[in-house]
């Protein structure tokens, strides 16, 4: 299994990018939960930081895909450092808007802007397909872009919240700015690896969220940004309902912990059946996971049930970028990872709204049964992916 990820930085400069990417992505796992831990600190005004936080995410799912459009056409060179030096100046404005107390709209205005952080885990992985396109290390690569995902997602809320609580309320965002620049001007430096441009074949194009299989995708990815919403809130409130809040930790990252380790199996292995067929056996396998759930009746059962649950989201991820790569041109390969990113960033929005909102009037049992309805959905609606194939559009791909 270590030789099969092995082979896949043989390429030069492939060590060097993932790495940069690494450092580039961490930081959209830090802002939002670092806005919520710095105003906390502050003010105690978890109503202003949670809205506060959704404006920027939701801004982020809409203004992400319009700068991945971006650089396809223009390259990630001239995108990247434009689209992050905004976000970054924002979320610095932002930073001390906070502290010299202005008025709370003002830290909304700056929020919008904030959002252009670029979606860097959809820049390496377009790095990923032009190094291995039509081979089968391009799933390999996949699958080890989504274990740095869940890894981005175990550290940075950790380092984010532990910064804003022991140094300084707005460290935890402060230092996540700081790793979005220096990340993004560590990517770019990188020509060798960067994509081609297509430029000429963008003129007049519409963009590749209007490919039908594409709008499928994006709707199965917000089912599953649903369910992490909910993952997320009924942690919080499930632990703290059995008087244990500081274990909701630990149960959140053996979720995050049960999908690096599947993903790193998955993207080990061969799989000879349809990449459409794996991604319905993948929500299937979702939609029974997710029972559990509701049945848990303590904090250990609630862990396990969170690790099983894990298991099934790196796989769902590989195989959705491996269908996006097949699915969409390749001079738009990236703007159409970030839509599926977008579709997962409004469903966390969403989950976590519903899941609040069922916990507060009915329990946790209620804010689980909102992730088993989405994973539901979504196990209605994949079947449509064999219906809505677009014969123009698909090419073969080595993920298969």
């Amino acid at each position: 299994m270590l030789g099969t990820y092995r082979q896949i930085f043989a390429a030069p400069g492939s060590a060097a990018f993932s790495a940069a990417g690494f450092v580039a992505r961490v930081p959209i796992a830090m802002v939002g939960i670092g806005i919520v831990t710095m105003l906390s600190e502050l003010r105690g005004d978890y109503a202003l930081a949670g809205a506060l936080a959704a404006v920027f995410a939701l801004t982020y799912a809409f203004i992400t895909p319009v700068v991945s459009r971006a650089v396809d056409r223009y390259g990630q060179s001239r995108v990247l450092p434009v689209a992050s030096g905004i976000s970054a100046t924002s979320i610095a404005a932002m930073l001390l808007c906070v502290r010299f107390g202005t008025p709370d709209w003002v830290l909304f205005v700056w929020a919008v802007p904030a959002g252009c952080m670029p979606t860097i885990g959809a820049m390496v992985r377009a790095r990923w397909t032009e190094l291995y396109r039509g081979t089968p290390l391009l799933r390999t690569a996949f699958a080890f872009e989504a274990v740095v995902d869940e890894l981005c997602f175990i550290a940075g809320p950790v380092v984010s919240v532990g910064l804003s609580v022991t140094v300084f309320p707005e460290a935890g965002p402060l230092a996540g700015l700081v790793l979005l620049v220096v990340g993004t001007l560590a990517l770019v430096a990188q020509r060798g690896t960067e994509p081609p441009v297509h430029a000429a074949t963008h003129d007049g194009r519409p963009s590749v969220v209007r490919t039908p299989a594409v709008w499928i995708l994006v709707a199965v990815m917000v089912s599953m940004g649903t369910i992490f919403g909910v993952i997320d809130v009924g942690a919080i409130a499930f632990t703290r309902s059995h008087d244990a809040p500081a274990s909701a930790t630990v149960v959140l990252a053996l979720f995050a912990a049960g999908s690096a380790v599947a993903g790193i199996v998955f993207g080990a292995i061969r799989v000879s059946a349809s990449l459409r067929k794996q991604l319905m056996v993948a929500v299937l396998a979702v939609a029974v996971l997710t029972v559990p759930l509701l049945l848990a009746g303590s904090i250990p059962a609630l862990a396990v049930a969170y690790a099983v649950a894990g298991m099934t989201v790196a796989p769902i991820m590989i195989v959705t970028t491996g269908l996006v790569e097949q699915i969409v041109p390749a001079a738009a390969l990236t703007e159409g990872i970030t839509w599926i990113v977008t579709g997962l960033g409004v469903g966390v929005a969403v989950g976590s709204a519903l899941a609040g909102r069922m916990i507060d009037e009915f329990g946790t049992t209620a804010g689980y049964a909102v992730a088993a309805v989405a994973a539901l959905l979504a196990s209605m609606v994949t079947p449509w992916l064999f219906v809505k194939q677009s014969a123009s559009t698909e090419r073969p791909s080595s993920t298969r």
